[in-house]
């Protein structure tokens, strides 16, 4: 077996550009209402004994639940705000009713929504300050110039991109140096590698690898019988309806196997297969309960050989996948 479980109180470390934090921190969009209702003491005593864990990195953006996510990670880490650091996101626009209405990147929107964001949070600073995507033709250029200035106001420590282009993250790193890249990035997903990683590792920029475990998919958490609620966001993504979902659970069963022969849970090979992709990489799974949480994180002591990553890239190659990440709309706001 390539690996033993994780022990309490301590990580592996990793380096997001000046930033060294645990090999694995804690996604919080599952705190909030994304996939459905969430149990808030469940969801705050996940984030507790993330922290006792050895858990440095809590991810969360203002438009999860509409600001929920981030009144509840503040609320959970009241108290224990020394022990964290904590990353948010600004520019993906959603009206009162959840709609998406595109991306803004201009100063006066990014300052105002960074003391919303302050506020919700119940802090004076962030650690992580992470511009969400792209619009087309953006110019990044201001974008990066507010952050910069509330970098130097100490109301932001860091700043982070999350699914830019090359050139773009180029283009904003001239401005202001940032710290790292977010990015969809899984057995599930791997278009990071194609262009943006290089850069990421030319310019010292870490990786923030986000849905890691493919919003469950790679957890094992959906099967041919599952039947998304009208509250869950998996019920408007193409890899999870129709022919698409069923091929993509044919795909799975040749990792389901490997799983099974190196003695983990699926969610654990996947992630301890990202945790082998450089010192730069540090991986950030949802979850609103403990007992996930505790899986998820043996995946950090894991060891895999050479031929056992052989192994897994094989079962699952990039391109077996059926299916966008997102709809038409939102795809057209990832990547510029």
């Amino acid at each position: 077996m390539p690996g033993s479980s994780a022990d309490r109180g301590g990580l592996p470390p990793r380096k997001l550009g000046g930033l060294v934090v645990g090999a694995q921190g804690l996604g919080c969009l599952s705190l909030s209402s994304f996939y459905g209702a969430t149990d808030r003491a469940e969801a705050i005593a996940t984030v507790h004994e993330a922290i006792e864990r050895g858990v440095t990195l809590l991810d969360t953006a203002d438009v999860q639940g509409l600001g929920h996510g981030e009144r509840l990670v503040g609320a959970a880490v009241a108290g224990r705000r020394d022990r964290v650091l904590i990353a948010t996101k600004v520019g993906l626009e959603r009206s009162a009713s959840g709609e998406f209405l595109g991306v803004r990147g201009d100063r006066a929107y990014i300052r105002s929504r960074c003391e919303g964001s302050l506020t919700r949070l119940g802090v004076d600073h962030l650690d992580i300050y992470t511009k969400h995507w792209a619009a087309p033709g953006e110019r990044i250029e201001e974008a990066m110039a507010a952050m910069a200035e509330l970098v130097e106001e100490g109301k932001v420590r860091h700043v982070c991109l999350s699914e830019v282009s090359a050139g773009t993250l180029r283009r904003a790193h001239a401005v202001h140096p940032v710290a790292a890249v977010q990015a969809e990035w899984s057995l599930w997903t791997r278009g990071v590698e194609d262009e943006v990683l290089g850069v990421c590792r030319e310019l010292g920029i870490g990786i923030i690898a986000s849905c890691p475990l493919g919003r469950g998919f790679l957890a094992g958490q959906v099967t041919p019988a599952t039947i998304f609620r009208d509250e869950d966001f998996r019920r408007t993504l193409p890899r999870f309806s129709g022919g698409n979902l069923a091929r993509n659970l044919r795909s799975l069963e040749p990792l389901r196997a490997l799983a099974q022969r190196y003695e983990l849970t699926l969610a654990q090979l996947c992630l301890a297969w990202l945790h082998h992709q450089g010192e730069d990489v540090v991986a950030i799974p949802g979850t609103g309960r403990r007992d996930h949480l505790a899986e998820n994180l043996t995946a950090t002591r894991v060891r895999l050989s050479a031929g056992q990553l052989v192994e897994i890239e094989a079962a699952l190659p990039p391109g077996a996948v059926s299916g966008e990440r997102y709809g038409a709309f939102l795809m057209g706001l990832v990547g510029n």
